[in-house]
């Protein structure tokens, strides 16, 4: 009879110190994730209402986990714990299950972060998207385009495509300048306008080595790439410091091209077709 009250009084020891380790993890628990929830959505305006959701769900799991190792303690409820323990673990495998995107964001995220293929302020295009990544997190990426739009991207979709980085290993960027200039303009002449107005732009910059300059590598290199139906293709190529300063850089050109081709009298010809019509009679 002696060792059925130690017995009993050991078992009530333990459910106690279940019971309240249960009590005590989930109340922690609801307290740090209260003061995560009322920060975030106080400072970041995000939706508490997946927060308070997961909150719920996991408080529940650990009563129920909690519960169900008291019950076994007990050998009258045993099989009752076991249940119990068997229908949690097949709430976490669900729980698993579904959030196997989840854990592949966060290990491509942690794969991006390592490998670094494109950090934040990088200019990237992919899947025809093209912005500026502002943000990397755990679950996703966030692009700012050209329209102030924001582009969410999951970590496991961007890390499985192709990406363009203008940024990667050098800023510079250069920009192709191409027109078209009739049949009777003098080429030299506007190849030579167009690399003066090229070379004067405040934003364009000398991607030329002391090589290069003593070897009389022109600061700016011009070609005829065609000749077309109505037209001679120009083209030169013009360097930035990044992409932006290149579009300002390529905008600007082009105008100041123009102006000047009006100035030299050199035609840049619209397209035009002859429509022959035929006397049947």
């Amino acid at each position: 009879m002696f060792k059925n009250l130690v017995s009993e009084s050991g078992i009530a020891i333990h459910i106690t110190v279940i019971v309240a380790l249960t009590v005590l993890i989930a109340f922690t628990f609801n307290y740090i994730t209260n003061r995560y929830i009322k920060k975030n959505t106080a400072t970041k305006h995000l939706d508490p209402t997946s927060f308070l959701f997961a909150k719920k769900f996991i408080i529940a799991v650990i009563y129920i986990v909690g519960i169900s190792f008291a019950l076994v303690q007990i050998p009258e409820l045993k099989i009752i714990g076991h249940s119990l323990l068997a229908g949690a673990g097949i709430l976490s495998l669900v729980a698993g299950l579904a959030s196997q995107q989840a854990l592949s964001n966060i290990m491509s995220g942690f794969l991006i972060v390592l490998f670094k293929p494109f950090r934040i302020n990088d200019r990237i295009t992919f899947n025809n998207y093209t912005g500026t990544v502002e943000e990397i997190n755990l679950r996703q990426v966030v692009l700012k385009d050209l329209e102030n739009n924001r582009v969410i991207v999951p970590n496991s979709v961007i890390s499985s495509q192709v990406i363009v980085n203008t940024n990667l290993k050098d800023t510079r960027v250069c920009k192709n300048i191409q027109i078209g200039i009739g049949y009777s303009s003098d080429i030299g002449k506007a190849l030579k306008i167009m690399e003066e107005e090229i070379s004067k732009h405040p934003l364009f910059i000398d991607i030329r080595n002391e090589e290069d300059k003593n070897n009389n590598v022109p600061l700016v290199t011009s070609r005829v790439i065609s000749l077309d139906d109505s037209s001679v293709s120009l083209k030169a190529w013009a360097y930035a410091e990044n992409n932006s300063n290149g579009f300002i850089l390529y905008c600007d050109t082009i105008r100041s091209i123009k102006e000047r081709f009006d100035k030299e009298d050199i035609e840049i010809p619209f397209k035009y077709q002859n429509v022959i019509i035929k006397n049947e009679k």
